[in-house]
């Protein structure tokens, strides 16, 4: 192997590591994003017109993730007391995209002050993208942890043998 090649191997090497450690740091920012409550915060870490499809509903663009953020129902969360605590992202990157999966959990401060409850576990499998400003997600679909095939499929999707949709829905 001539030095060119193995400088070039290198540079590859290094920039898959960039890349997953930048991934990584968008996937962990959401919680602290969300938290404070501030829709500009949650929104840096999203495309212009990215999704988030929960099963609550599906909000796309900007305007409608902003609407969830600011919403009663989050903000009633947020002075209450609530921690979106990640998991850490399975990676793959495929160039200038990448899809993640990754739990995470929703906590929130008991009215007793004293102790805190998980409210929810959830399945997320994240589609992102290479922007000029660095990675985004271009669509977050999110799950509640339930049991389903479709929920099993979405945290299966980055292993071998896995038989998922497009969607990330149990090809059955």
């Amino acid at each position: 192997m001539t030095v060119e090649d193995r400088l070039a191997a290198l540079e590859e090497r290094l920039r898959l590591v960039e890349d997953r450690l930048a991934i990584t740091d968008l996937i962990y920012r959401y919680g602290p994003a969300i938290d404070t409550g501030s829709a500009a915060d949650v929104l840096s870490l999203f495309t212009a017109d990215g999704v988030y499809d929960v099963d609550t509903g599906r909000l796309s663009g900007a305007e409608a993730i902003a609407e969830m953020v600011d919403g009663q129902a989050h903000q009633g969360l947020v002075h209450r007391g609530c921690s979106h605590v990640m998991s850490a992202p399975q990676i793959e990157l495929d160039g200038d995209t990448a899809t993640v999966v990754s739990y995470s959990q929703l906590v929130l401060r008991r009215s007793d002050d004293r102790a805190y409850a998980v409210l929810r576990a959830t399945a997320n499998h994240w589609e992102l993208v290479r922007t000029p400003d660095g990675w985004r997600v271009a669509k977050r679909t999110a799950r509640k942890i339930d049991g389903s095939a479709q929920v099993r499929a979405l945290l299966g999707s980055h292993l071998t043998g896995a038989a998922t949709g497009a969607d990330g829905s149990a090809a059955d």
